[in-house]
């Protein structure tokens, strides 16, 4: 019963808010009789997304898709590098600037150039821009958490003769692993989000974005809108499935660190 009530509080104020909103959303643009072409109501999209619901789902698997390979690859260069980087202060150093880099740069920006380098019927250039939006965050995360362990810990294990592999699988690993997840659960939704928006300069038209922006560019906002609907479920599933790995991978080591 205690289960059940505790989902239901972390459940419910979400879902009544996304009412309150969808709520508010209707009753300003009929009271205030706002054009469709500004601001299509709720009932409109929701009618082109019932309408166009195979071209929404097809394009939300491409994106998803794009999305996910960008996390793979993101998330394991992030672990591997941070894990070199906790190991090798010189490779730290050297790692710093570039990383730091990366998270200023805009990301997306990049894809047109990909597109010239892979080819413009290419998807490698939407993974690759959803693969550098995910390693900055999990790269950092992962890195601050293998940086937790305390001397303490260290000293005693040394203390006990323990090996290198037995100190990283009994306090090093433990100890980063919910910095890991923290960096994962924030980079999924970016990895939807730099999915989407590389797909706006260029590419096959398989995705999302590329949707969007054709229905905008053919003042179908209603349509337009209901591809980005479809976005959303895209990224509210990637977090979802990250959190809930996250809850049952982290519930072993202890609370997890806040974002």
């Amino acid at each position: 019963m205690s289960t059940a009530r505790a989902l239901a509080r972390q459940v419910l104020p979400p879902v009544v808010l996304l009412a309150a909103l969808v709520l508010g959303w209707h009753a300003l643009v009929t009271g205030a009789d706002i054009p469709p072409f500004v601001l299509p109501g709720p009932a409109d999209v929701l009618d082109q997304a019932q309408q166009f619901r195979g071209p929404i789902v097809g394009a939300a698997r491409v994106t998803g898709t794009n999305a996910l390979l960008g996390l793979v690859l993101g998330a394991v260069l992030g672990i591997g590098l941070a894990v070199v980087a906790s190991a090798v202060r010189t490779f730290d150093r050297l790692a710093e600037p570039v990383v730091a880099a990366l998270a200023v740069v805009p990301i997306v920006a990049l894809a047109p150039v990909l597109y010239g380098m892979y080819g413009a019927a290419s998807e490698q250039a939407r993974v690759i821009v959803a693969a550098l939006a995910v390693f900055v965050p999990v790269y950092v995360s992962t890195l601050r958490g293998l940086g937790q362990v305390l001397p303490v810990h260290r000293d005693l294990m040394r203390v006990l003769a323990a090996s290198s592999r037995e100190v990283a699988r009994t306090v090093t690993v433990p100890t980063a692993v919910p910095f890991v997840f923290t960096g994962l659960r924030m980079a999924s939704s970016l990895a939807v989000i730099s999915a989407i928006v590389a797909e706006y300069f260029g590419g096959p038209r398989s995705g999302i974005g590329s949707f969007i922006t054709t229905a905008a560019a053919g003042s179908n906002y209603a349509q337009a809108w209901a591809y980005v609907l479809g976005g959303i479920v895209v990224g509210l599933l990637f977090y979802a499935v990250t959190a809930l790995a996250e809850h049952l991978v982290v519930r072993r080591h202890g609370p997890r660190p806040d974002a």
